[in-house]
């Protein structure tokens, strides 16, 4: 799976990708970008169904959101970056959240980063926490989905020289994914 959570900017959005209109089914709206690998389109996309106002509650500016998709044949990611500036002088100057919806099994996830994972739940669902020691200062949830994962990546932009703890790198993220959960159906 190539789900990125390092330090840059997601991908410039690919206009050709996403149309100009979106299409209404009776029950869910038609996904943005499909692949052709027979697995489940990705029915949840994070710059479209996470509501602006659920983020700019949450301290993220949902005004200049990013969009990124992934489709690579043999699976799709459709994925958000959003930005929270609340600095800390000499401790934090903010954060930055990538949502990535994919359609690659919870298994899938585990077998690639099962050695940093740790199982938990999100509001009854099956999750992953996982903090790589390798991909500093970067707090990782991944939730299973009918279509297949949602992993939520907040990366801490520190203030200062030197390492951020690792405690503090999930700071605040768990009531954060809590309260998202709901919004991504079954």
């Amino acid at each position: 799976m190539a789900v990125t959570t390092g330090c840059g900017s997601a991908p410039p959005p690919d206009e050709r990708a996403r149309p100009d209109t979106v299409v209404e089914t009776s029950e869910m709206r038609t996904p943005r970008v499909v692949d052709d690998s027979g697995r489940p389109p990705v029915t949840f996309d994070p710059c479209l169904d996470l509501p602006d106002e659920v983020m700019t509650e949450a301290g993220y500016d949902a005004a200049h959101k990013e969009f990124s998709d992934l489709p690579m044949g043999w699976y799709t990611f459709l994925g958000c970056t959003f930005r929270k500036s609340d600095p800390i002088p000499g401790l934090r100057r903010g954060y930055s959240l990538s949502v990535m919806a994919g359609n690659v099994s919870l298994d899938e996830e585990v077998a690639k980063n099962g050695h940093v994972a740790t199982a938990t739940t999100m509001n009854g669902r099956s999750a992953l926490l996982e903090l790589d020691p390798n991909i500093k200062d970067t707090c990782t949830y991944v939730l299973q989905s009918t279509f297949g994962i949602v992993v939520f990546s907040r990366m801490y932009h520190k203030d200062h020289p030197g390492p951020v703890p690792q405690d503090a790198w999930c700071t605040d993220m768990e009531p954060l994914v809590r309260a998202i959960e709901p919004l991504i159906g079954n």
